[in-house]
């Protein structure tokens, strides 16, 4: 009985593939490249024009204001009379655009971090030289990135503005230069609060919908009980637990050295340590939170 031979059909073809020769990164690289990754994610970039809409649709309602109020003041600057009836908004006033950036980060942080658990690529990002801190790191400072650019841009069309319209542009910079520090602080205050506040609500679910409506609520909802237990005269301890107000006490602080008459802790003995101390706790309790969620050992 003869054996019959066959020849194997396999073949290997060269498809060019070569392997990365360059430098190779560690841990801080890793969180460089998830930080800009969360970051063109929060706004839309080299995404559909879908997800573009909203959040520069916020930004701009946040940024239109400054631009028209700039457009107003311009058109009357030759006229004394109209000039001296003009009301001029403040750099303090304009921070007061909270409402906005609520909804800003209900839209944003939960992008930038449901996601991820819901497809289950957790694993295989803390496949990488890559840990729950580093992880927490780079989409907390992502969030604080676009938020600090959310609350400083239009302040910065304001400042522009100011000199366009003021008679001398130098003296007005001159005059206003405490203006270059109280901005950028009260700002810086305002993205790392509501970054870590939006993070730390949005880890605790997987589904965008649930953590951006969550977010909302949570900081609304606290400003309305506060406001009720205020009563007629708008004073009351319990304003430590308006989510809303935190941020705004904070502001007053950087750019008046003392809460004003808006503050629901602004006739409350040691108001402002209170103000302070529950700025320091929401930011403490939502970086603990976010550190339990993203435990290696639970991923």
């Amino acid at each position: 009985m003869s054996t019959v031979h066959t020849t194997p059909r396999g073949a290997v073809y060269d498809r060019g593939y070569r392997p990365y020769q360059g430098p190779r990164g560690g841990r801080r690289e890793a969180r460089l490249a998830l930080w800009r990754l969360s970051v063109r994610r929060a706004l839309g970039l080299r995404r559909s024009w879908r997800q573009k809409v909203a959040p520069w649709l916020l930004l701009a309602a946040a940024t239109v204001p400054a631009v028209v109020y700039v457009g107003m003041a311009y058109s009357i600057r030759n006229d004394p009379y109209e000039m001296a009836r003009f009301d001029f908004i403040t750099y303090r006033e304009y921070f007061n655009v909270s409402t906005l950036l609520v909804l800003f980060v209900a839209l944003t942080a939960p992008d930038v971090v449901c996601p991820d658990r819901a497809r289950r690529v957790l694993p295989l990002l803390f496949s990488r030289p890559l840990t729950g801190v580093d992880y927490v790191l780079a989409k907390v400072g992502a969030i604080t990135t676009v938020v600090f650019g959310f609350v400083v841009v239009p302040q910065v069309v304001l400042f522009v503005g100011h000199m366009l319209v003021a008679d001398g542009a130098l003296d007005y910079f001159t005059d206003n230069a405490e203006v270059l520090w109280q901005v950028p602080v009260a700002a810086a205050l305002f993205a790392v609060y509501y970054a870590v506040l939006g993070v730390a609500v949005a880890s605790l679910t997987d589904r965008r919908v649930v953590a951006g409506v969550a977010i909302a609520g949570v900081t609304f909802v606290s400003g309305i009980v506060v406001a009720a237990l205020a009563g007629g005269d708008g004073t009351t301890p319990f304003g430590v637990l308006n989510l809303l107000g935190l941020p705004l006490d904070l502001r007053d602080l950087v750019f008046e050295g003392e809460l004003t008459t808006e503050s629901a802790l602004h006739d409350v003995d040691g108001g402002e340590g209170l103000a302070v101390l529950g700025y320091t706790a929401v930011v403490l309790v939502g970086a603990a939170i976010l550190l339990h969620r993203y435990r290696e050992i639970d991923l």
